[in-house]
Order: C-alpha cells, then sequence, then structure tokens
C-alpha cells in the first residue's frame, strides 16, 4: 500500500542565506489536512579522500548550531544549478587542496526527510594530488589525517557524530574491501 500525502498549499515563512523554511497544507489518505513544515535545502556533497597508503583527509571545523567542533569529510553546499560531482571537486579543491584522478559515487543520503529537502551525495576521491587549500573567507578549518582503520574505530566509539562522515566511512570501507 502507498501512503501518500498531497500538498494543498504553502508559505514560505523565512528566505534566509541557505534555507527557506515553508509552512504548507497536506491533504492525508483519509481526507484529514495536516501542516507540515519543510526546510529547502540546495544539497550538498560530501568527499572521503584517500591516499595510496590508506589515509582519510578529514576536517575538523566549528559547527555552530553544536557550539564545538567536528571532524567530518570534507564538504560543501551546491550552488544554484551546479551538479554534484562538479561541486565535489570544487570542495575537495577548496578544502584539502587536493585533486583526485577518480572519483566514486558513493550513493546520496536525505539529511532529515522529516522536515528538510536536504540531500547530500558522496563521493570516495583517489588518485590524490596535493595542492593548495583556498578556503572561503569565512571558513576555518584544519586538515587531518587518519587512517580508514582509525576512523571505522572513532566511528563504533560514537567520536564521530556527523551521519554523513560515518555514512561515507562506512560506504568507502565496504567498497574498499570488495575490491580486494
Amino acid at each position: 500500500m502507498e501512503c501518500i500525502e498531497k500538498r494543498i498549499d504553502g508559505e514560505v515563512k523565512y528566505s534566509g542565506i541557505i534555507v527557506k523554511v515553508r509552512l504548507d497544507r497536506a491533504e492525508l489518505e483519509n481526507g484529514k489536512v495536516v501542516r507540515r513544515e519543510v526546510v529547502e535545502h540546495p544539497g550538498g556533497v560530501g568527499i572521503l579522500p584517500i591516499d595510496d597508503e590508506g589515509n582519510c583527509y578529514m576536517v575538523r571545523q566549528f559547527r555552530y548550531p553544536f557550539s564545538r567542533q567536528l571532524l567530518e569529510i570534507p564538504a560543501g553546499k551546491l550552488e544554484n544549478g551546479e551538479e554534484p560531482l562538479t561541486c565535489a571537486v570544487r570542495e575537495l579543491s577548496e578544502e584539502t587542496g587536493f585533486e583526485a584522478e577518480e572519483l566514486i559515487p558513493l550513493g546520496a543520503c536525505y539529511t532529515s526527510p522529516g522536515f528538510s529537502s536536504e540531500v547530500l551525495h558522496l563521493y570516495l576521491a583517489r588518485g590524490l594530488h596535493a595542492g593548495k587549500a583556498h578556503l572561503d573567507e569565512d571558513e576555518f578549518l584544519n586538515v587531518e589525517k587518519h587512517s580508514l582503520d582509525e576512523l571505522l574505530e572513532m566511528a563504533d566509539r560514537r567520536e564521530l557524530p556527523d551521519a554523513k562522515t560515518v555514512i561515507a566511512i562506512l560506504k568507502a570501507d565496504r567498497l574498499l574491501r570488495n575490491e580486494k
């Protein structure tokens, strides 16, 4: 049985730098009308760069909503009309300085499908060539090198609370194990 909610109408309640917040009315299968809050987000990418020795390059940056620094995969927001692969190339270079010979799609994930339209496209970057990072003027982060095994252990110990990071690590590990 397919359960569908039909959007009747909606109103933008807030339009910000990155997101819009909409309050919709939707009709359920039984005819009842409910309210739905939707955060419209342009989506983004996350990249797990891994070198030939199995070292992964992560970024540590302050995340304002949680008032703390988090260790994450390099990531960024899609620009209007930008393809995810193009964004991945740009963000990898901006945040780490790396260019990759190969960007392997690891799939997409919905960050919080109960209220947000954000979709993150994840990639594994291999064949890395070092360059110089060129961060946005309001971006402050440190690049750290960790082995994939170390990152898996950190995920198991619940030391990586960022969902996109854990998903990318697990998917990359499975892909790499299947290649052997």
